[in-house]
């Protein structure tokens, strides 16, 4: 009797899947926990990222999970519904019989590719899983499209990431008139730049401070800076300096929004849970007698509930004593 043909091994990724949507039906991940990131899916199964994020992606196109920005990937609220009654084992088709490119491989779930559309989906995987999560494949698997078609709109990851950057900085806009003084002016752009790295983490790792790149929604934002540090008398090296001065406050603040969402994933400790971890070693260093001045300030914060850094609360604090000390240069 001929025996029929031995079954193609599931893809790795549908594998994923499968596992995923097994834990969520089981009750292991229910709505809103956050399920395993691409990097934490790549470690686990030994695959490499660009398979981790189809992975998603494809929980993602059947409704079982959902991207929150500076969260990352939850399960969606209706996912113990849907694991129940859809395939573990269904997933976008990419390819036809014949290895042709079908119709939904090249405009993908939403109509026509577009660049706007390949930005976009570019900024959802940043906001979600970091910029070190980013990949061109990774774009075209969010996208339901073949792995080539986002090439067709941008030259490559570089390219990608400048249009990326220069569309976010153009999510905020300023008033037709400006403050009559220059402090609420800059107060108002430091807080709207703050509000898109808040917004989008990894932000502020794209520009250089020695290597500053043009971009036209960035200048937007310098423009109004500058504006407000012009017709003071100061020479113009002055007001070149004070912007960037102004601009690595908030942004030398704003590195750590990504930095702390980069070491959770890593560790998979919040970073209260992470600074408990070091107190043994920090009371050490305290009882050692060497750094009396930290031991003195430390125990006195801890008598008085602690010291908890808040990234927020920190822009805010030192915004008051960096404009305190412009007045000095600016109306000295």
């Amino acid at each position: 009797m001929k025996k029929d043909p031995p079954r193609p091994p599931r893809p790795p990724y549908l594998r994923i899947v499968a596992e995923i949507r097994r834990r969520i039906a089981d009750g292991e991940l229910s709505p809103g926990d956050p399920v395993p990131s691409t990097r934490q899916i790549a470690r686990e199964w030994g695959v490499a990222l660009a398979t981790a994020t189809k992975a998603l992606t494809t929980l993602r196109l059947q409704g079982v999970v959902l991207a929150k920005p500076r969260v990352g990937t939850v399960v969606a609220p209706a996912a113990a519904d849907s694991t129940s009654v859809m395939s573990t084992t269904s997933a976008p088709p990419v390819t036809s019989a014949a290895s042709g490119l079908t119709e939904r491989a090249e405009h993908g779930e939403h109509g026509e590719l577009t660049r706007d559309r390949v930005v976009r989906a570019a900024v959802e995987i940043a906001d979600a899983e970091g910029l070190a999560a980013l990949s061109m494949r990774g774009v075209a698997a969010r996208l339901g499209v073949a792995t080539m078609s986002p090439y067709r709109h941008v030259t490559g990851k570089d390219d990608l990431v400048l249009l990326m950057a220069d569309a976010v900085y153009g999510e905020e806009s300023y008033p037709g008139g400006l403050p009559a003084h220059w402090r609420p002016r800059i107060e108002l752009g430091a807080r709207t730049q703050w509000a898109l790295y808040r917004r989008h983490p990894w932000l502020a790792h794209i520009t250089s401070l020695t290597r500053p790149v043009p971009l036209p929604n960035l200048m937007v934002h310098a423009e109004w800076i500058l504006s407000a540090l012009d017709g003071h008398g100061l020479a113009p090296r002055t007001v070149l300096d004070l912007h960037v001065l102004i601009y690595s406050y908030v942004q030398g603040i704003a590195v750590n929004l990504e930095r702390e969402a980069q070491a959770q994933s890593a560790t998979g400790l919040s970073e209260e849970e992470w600074l408990n971890s070091q107190g043994p070693a920090l009371d050490a260093v305290a009882a050692s007698g060497d750094h009396p001045t930290f031991a003195r300030i430390t125990a006195a914060a801890g008598r008085e509930g602690g010291y908890d850094l808040r990234l927020d609360e920190l822009f805010e604090f030192g915004l008051g004593p960096l404009l305190d000390g412009l007045t000095v240069v600016i109306e000295g």
